[in-house]
């Protein structure tokens, strides 16, 4: 069809950590899915595949992009920038560690390098059993050898010695490199790995321990984009966790003009973080202020205390709530921790229905695919003005049915969401009294709960897990035209 149905799968150290959504047939697929991984302080790379799902065989592989964990380490505010997919070369696939102990005499004539492979774990399957038949080869100073095959498994355990009589004099650069494969009883064998050691840098008597294994050297030059390229954004936050009695002292800061109003003077921790914090890092603060709150119970009195705050500021009530504002942002974050189930209930039935029913819905003229009417109707293509008629009514069906879940769901809607709404609407009335600002108090409270919790939802169900896959491309556009 010229097109490709993408989704991405994310490994840390080849193991398998995350995936995507599909994007149905798309060169140019959205995503827009944050995850979040708890790694290990001795990771080594992240990557990122890119593969075209298929319904018949296996998945085609586009590319792929690798960071490794200095990569990402060396930039503190993380990396965000269209990276160029790399072509994936299976040798360069490679995972597991391999157990060594190597013994290097620090002098004596002939000098023999030890060698002792002791067992491998976490190897690469390369037979069609999901298993491998693993063996060592070990290479020095112009001379091979190898261990034993180990038939089946991704745990080989070798116990083996192999011995190199070294040179006479300096090492100089010297390199033991020792190589796991896959032996195959037809055609040529599968590489698993590979480790390598400088011997002038080895200690005299036993180095002994894991080492992971790595890919031969990549030969491939750079594809200047003819695969692609993939947007990331990567941050690595590397955090220490204390006990919690540390943290006492801050909470206790931060929550001191909520529990003490009166006494508080201007120039509380709240006011000034508030005051100091930047538009890129406002997402950040709600996220981390909404569940210290949340778990002080004091969440509801935050966002009174915020929404106050900028009441105050505000002149024109047009403009109310409309900016990104730690507000704004902290009311989003809690409607999303403390709303979710509610919102599942609400809208998965309409939302799961206008997946299901796949139905051609378009309004601008600019855009419609009149012989996409036979889906509408079977008497053939049909004219602008009965395509416009038919996606309208469909809309308004849709949008009555959402509407009236909404309304209806009163009982449902947990009881700190009313009570921050309800609050929010006393503290609208007092700032705006006049008769001719009525409408302020219902509108503060619409742009929170239909423009920044159910609209959204409506127009990317994924992220609000309200479905596992992403919107192809006709429904896509059905779910923008109604949360417009």
């Amino acid at each position: 069809s010229g097109s490709s149905d993408p989704y991405c799968v994310v490994k840390v150290d080849n193991e398998v950590v995350a995936r995507t959504a599909t994007v149905w047939k798309s060169l140019n697929p959205f995503w827009g899915e944050e995850i979040t991984l708890l790694l290990p302080r001795g990771f080594h790379s992240l990557t990122i595949y890119v593969l075209d799902e298929d319904t018949i065989g296996q998945d085609d592989v586009i590319g792929k992009v690798s960071l490794s964990h200095q990569q990402i380490s060396a930039e503190p505010q993380g990396i965000d920038s269209w990276l160029s997919l790399a072509p994936v070369n299976p040798h360069q696939e490679v995972q597991g560690e391999i157990h060594l102990e190597l013994r290097v005499p620090e002098r004596g004539h002939p000098r023999v390098l030890r060698c002792h492979l002791i067992q491998a774990r976490d190897l690469a399957p390369r037979d069609p059993s999901g298993t491998s038949d693993p063996f060592g080869r070990v290479s020095c100073c112009g001379h091979t050898l190898e261990t034993a095959v180990v038939k089946k498994t991704r745990f080989p355990c070798w116990d083996e010695v192999l011995e190199f009589e070294l040179p006479e004099g300096e090492l100089g650069e010297a390199v033991l490199s020792v190589e796991v494969w896959d032996w195959d009883i037809v055609g040529k064998n599968d590489f698993l790995g590979r480790v390598e050691f400088f011997l002038d840098t080895l200690c005299p008597g036993p180095t002994r321990g894991w080492f992971q294994l790595l890919p031969f050297p990549s030969t491939t030059e750079d594809h200047g984009g003819q695969l692609g390229a993939l947007r990331l954004t990567v941050r690595l936050l590397e955090d220490t966790v204390l006990p919690p009695h540390h943290y006492q002292p801050l909470i206790q800061l931060l929550t001191e003009p909520i529990l003490c109003p009166a006494q508080s003077p201007k120039g509380t921790a709240l006011a000034v973080l508030e005051e100091v914090t930047s538009g890129e890092s406002r997402q950040d603060v709600a996220t981390k202020l909404v569940k210290i709150f949340l778990g002080q119970g004091l969440a509801v009195p935050l966002l009174d205390y915020l929404a106050t705050r900028e009441l105050a500021r505000t002149t024109d009530p047009n403009t109310l709530f409309r900016s990104n504002s730690l507000a704004s942002k902290s009311m989003e974050q809690f409607m999303k921790v403390v709303g979710l189930p509610y919102l599942h209930e609400v809208l998965k039935p309409v939302v799961n229905r206008i997946f299901e029913e796949k139905k051609y819905v378009e309004l601008d003229p600019s855009k419609m695919e009149l012989s996409q009417g036979r889906r509408i109707s079977f008497k053939g293509s049909l004219s602008e003005a009965q395509v416009r008629e038919s996606s309208l009514e469909l809309l308004k069906g849709y949008l009555g049915d959402i509407v009236d879940a909404i309304v209806g769901s009163v009982d449902k809607c947990p009881l700190p969401m009313r009570v921050a709404f309800k609050q929010l609407r006393r503290r609208v009335e007092e700032r705006f009294p006049l008769a001719q600002h009525e409408e302020v108090r219902y509108f503060s409270i619409s742009g929170f709960l239909f423009l920044r919790f159910f609209a959204p939802a409506v127009l990317t169900p994924k992220l609000f897990g309200l479905r596992e896959q992403h919107a192809e491309p006709c429904t896509g556009r059905t779910l923008l035209l109604l949360a417009k």
